[in-house]
């Protein structure tokens, strides 16, 4: 027990994580996932490269059984399981992964249909022959060594590598907080901007891209986006699209085929053409007739059949947009740099190579100059004893031993005992006259290469030039054509949606708590059309819906006044009665933002005069033009500029020719014209719509008709206003004064001297058969008749009207009663904000867009 309490080391918990894990991490990059810059390896790979070259397996000599060099491996250098080996040596092979295969393999590898590789005791192997470039000098001192982890034997730490392998062949690896994405280029490119770097060490990013076109990767493809090429070798990181490259050929029955015979690197072709053919099966695009793998020993063929009136350039939009025949390859340039993880650029790398190759150049002049002037020293020791042959026989033949001759002649003849060893195993035919003549050739041979070695080792521009010279033969010896097409500008496919996509009536919801989807009219009828049954976790709610096509798109609006611009047909279909998708998996949502409105939209109909009404909480008001809205990012644009702690409230679709009624929390109200709010651009933070108390907020905004004389059609229209307490009231819309926009406008509730109401919602009703949903903090739902709350004068009393201990957080009319019910889908549709609804066009109520109008 004394001996173990001695071992005990009293250290903090967090501090042995910190340390365990650090060395762990360490490990990780260094020694398993990051290769290094200096030879583009990663440890297995040297392993796998350096064992096969010492036990002789090269391309000259026959194949041998992948199991024994796997073996070699995990027995001498890397002690990790076998399969994992196996894996890094596949890889090695597979010449749709790398772009000049360092392993010749024999038997089954693997496919570009991600096929597994058939086991190791069944395939063959050896070194290809540009593999032996990475090794080339490797027995003269090129390179440092190590011993291997049982120590009985050593390894190289890096391998000389007479060409820039990271590069050309490329890599990817996953590490501890690091990961690397580097892509394959053309062998004689890369070495041409070698070379020049190497003629002029100050040659700018811009210079090595003159030599540089991009990657060029062993599938082939069509590489598009200048910028993020320019980026991702100047930084390390960028973005480019990398397409198929295929054929459009018409058939004799005035059918089309598309026939794709190159892919996108890493794009496996059985996934590819399984996932194009369930968007034929799911008829996901219109004129899609079949899609088959026609591949076979001469190349990748695979065909994608279209119909006689079929759009082929909208087909393919929409194939790009949802398939990997069109991918994003992500630059991440990172690798091990002076025994630490570095992100480098395309000069860094290159820099990093061509020291390296220094090094490599004057340590094998270093060895090569030892080893010339000892074999110098030997010849001459030769030369020597031949001409005093006699001597040298009788000082030999007067001696006891090897020994004692060894001895004798260095002391007779003054020789070295290297001479002398070389002289006593000189055999007698050495002696000929012809023997002699070249030994004579020989020292002057010797004598020209020392003298060119201290030339090389004196001279930093001698070595260069040897070191240019040497790249240039491998270049000569490997370079090819290139595979992959560059492109500056990304090819654009624009199109009409209409053309890929079947137009389907749908709807969409999406709930408080972030959950997104879209049904098919056939779905929500089944489910009783109500947004009360939409199927929503317990405590959420659909808190925005809209009828809509899938031809259409919907803008979704936050509070931080960030609009997204969605396809309707992209996304997610399920059930009515489903929860849906998380909406942060269809849009890139900050987590700490959230939905205030969605507006539905077609595009494809869009006149001048049509605007979208931003209203903040801060009581500004914005419209902007609708067509700024229609472009095609994905990622969020900006709708509104805000000030610092405001955020949007509501958001509407207008024409010009309304009124908008905005109210605060307090209970004050102003009904202006929109034609006094002047337009602006998005970025723009608009104007002034009401004037706010310190204290005071405003909760929503609801768009009223601009007449100048009340029409009895509209007596029946209201305004309902909700409090946090359950209480409402409706007031005739007629009731509301339009003011000048900015002031402080008028009070539309009477507050009490003790517990003054808070407004939450407001929403325009038509019909007392109508049904008002009221949702609670937790999601309860509380259903109430229009028609029985009160109608009162504008600054009238509020009313109790559901019984709960909750606060009311929003409100809606359920979309299944009343004029909810009504429907004009081709007429695009604003969604109100969470605080307050918008309303259907009152002087045209029979063509009114149904709309769920919350707060």
């Amino acid at each position: 027990m004394s001996r173990d309490a001695n071992r005990l080391v009293d250290m903090a918990l967090e501090r042995e994580l910190a340390q365990s894990y650090g060395r762990y991490a360490q490990t990780i990059i260094l020694d398993r996932a990051i290769p290094d810059v200096r030879d583009g390896l990663k440890p297995v790979q040297r392993r796998i490269i350096y064992a096969m070259f010492e036990s002789g397996n090269t391309h000259d000599k026959p194949y041998r059984k992948s199991a024994k060099t796997v073996g070699d491996v995990m027995g001498n250098y890397h002690p990790h399981g076998d399969q994992s080996i196996y894996d890094a040596m596949v890889r090695l092979a597979q010449p749709w992964k790398m772009r000049y295969p360092l392993v010749d393999g024999h038997g089954n590898f693997g496919s570009v249909d991600d096929d597994p590789p058939a086991a190791m005791r069944y395939t063959e192997a050896r070194l290809s022959p540009i593999a032996l470039e990475l090794v080339r000098d490797l027995d003269k001192d090129t390179v440092d060594w190590r011993p291997n982890f049982d120590e009985k034997d050593s390894e190289p730490v890096v391998l000389p590598s007479r060409y820039p392998n990271l590069l050309i062949n490329g890599t990817s690896g996953v590490s501890t907080g690091f990961a690397t994405d580097i892509p394959p280029h053309n062998l004689g490119e890369i070495i041409d901007a070698t070379i020049a770097l190497i003629d002029n060490p100050e040659l700018s990013l811009d210079g090595l891209m003159r030599f540089v076109q991009g990657p060029d990767f062993p599938t082939g493809g069509v590489l598009m986006g200048g910028d993020g090429l320019r980026e991702a070798y100047e930084t390390g990181r960028g973005k480019v699209i990398v397409q198929s490259r295929w054929e459009i050929e018409k058939q004799k029955d005035g059918k089309t085929q598309v026939v794709v015979h190159e892919l996108p690197y890493g794009v496996v072709k059985s996934k590819l053409v399984s996932d194009l053919d369930n968007l034929r099966v799911d008829k996901v695009v219109n004129g899609l007739v079949d899609v088959r793998d026609e591949s076979d020993r001469e190349g990748l063929r695979v065909v994608i059949e279209l119909s006689k009136a079929a759009d082929v350039d909208g087909v393919l939009a929409l194939l790009l947009r949802k398939s990997d025949l069109q991918v994003t390859y992500a630059f991440n340039m990172v690798a091990i740099h002076k025994n630490a993880p570095r992100e480098m650029s395309l000069r860094d790398m290159l820099i990093a190579y061509v020291e390296h190759q220094r090094d490599v150049v004057r340590r094998r002049s270093e060895y090569e100059l030892n080893s010339a002037r000892t074999r110098d020293h030997v010849v001459s020791g030769l030369i020597a004893a031949v001409d005093i042959l006699d001597d040298v026989i009788a000082c030999i033949r007067g001696s006891k031993n090897r020994l004692d001759a060894r001895t004798n002649l260095v002391q007779q003849f003054s020789l070295s005992e290297v001479q002398a060893e070389a002289i006593l195993d000189l055999r007698l035919h050495r002696l000929t006259s012809l023997q002699i003549l070249e030994l004579r050739n020989e020292r002057a041979t010797l004598a020209a290469r020392i003298s060119f070695l201290k030339s090389v080792l004196g001279d930093d521009q001698q070595l260069m030039n040897l070191i240019r010279s040497e790249l240039l033969e491998i270049r000569d010896r490997y370079q090819d054509n290139r595979r992959t097409e560059i492109r500056a500008a990304v090819k654009k496919y624009d199109v009409s949606v209409e053309a890929v996509v079947r137009p389907q009536e749908v709807v969409v919801g999406i709930s408080r708590g972030g959950y997104i989807k879209r049904s098919n009219m056939a779905s929500f009828r089944a489910s009783g059309e109500s947004i009360a049954d939409s199927g929503a976790k317990d405590g959420d709610f659909v808190q925005f819906f809209c009828r809509t096509n899938t031809t259409h798109k919907i803008l979704i609006f936050t509070r931080k006044g960030v609009c997204f611009v969605v396809g309707v047909h992209t996304l997610p279909e399920d059930r009515w009665g489903a929860t849906g998708t998380a909406l942060v998996n269809v849009v890139p949502f900050d987590k700490d933002d959230r939905v205030v409105a969605v507006l539905e939209c077609d595009f494809s109909d869009i006149d001048v005069g049509n605007y979208v009404t931003i209203v903040t909480e801060l009581g500004i008001t914005k419209r902007t033009e609708l067509s700024e809205f229609h472009v095609t990012r994905s990622s969020g644009i900006i709708a509104t500029g805000l000030q610092p702690k405001d955020t949007v409230v509501s958001v509407h679709r207008d024409q010009g020719d309304k009124d908008i009624l905005v109210v605060t929390a307090s209970g004050q109200g102003i009904r202006f014209y929109l034609g006094d709010v002047s337009v602006q651009g998005r970025a723009a933070r608009g104007v002034r719509g009401i004037g706010l108390d310190a204290a005071d907020h405003v909760v929503g905004s609801a768009l009223l008709p601009h007449v100048e004389k009340v029409d009895e059609s509209l007596l029946s229209t209201c305004v309902a206003l909700i409090t946090t307490q359950g209480k409402a009231k409706r007031t005739k819309t007629c009731d509301f004064v339009r003011q000048m926009r900015a002031g402080k406008g008028v009070r539309i509730i009477k507050q009490l001297k003790r517990g003054a109401h808070v407004l939450v919602a407001s929403t325009v009703t038509h019909d007392d058969d109508d049904v008002l949903l009221l949702f609670t903090e937790s999601g309860t739902k509380l259903p109430v008749r229009v028609g029985d709350i009160p109608i009162t004068v504008r600054d009238g009393t509020v009313f109790t009207i559901v019984d709960t201990q909750e606060p009311v957080v929003t409100a809606a009319l359920d979309v299944a009663k009343g004029s909810g019910t009504t429907t004009s889908t081709g007429s695009p549709t604003g969604v109100p904000s969470p605080r307050i609804s918008d309303s259907p066009d009152e002087t045209n109520l029979d063509n009114a867009p149904t709309q769920l109008s919350l707060v």
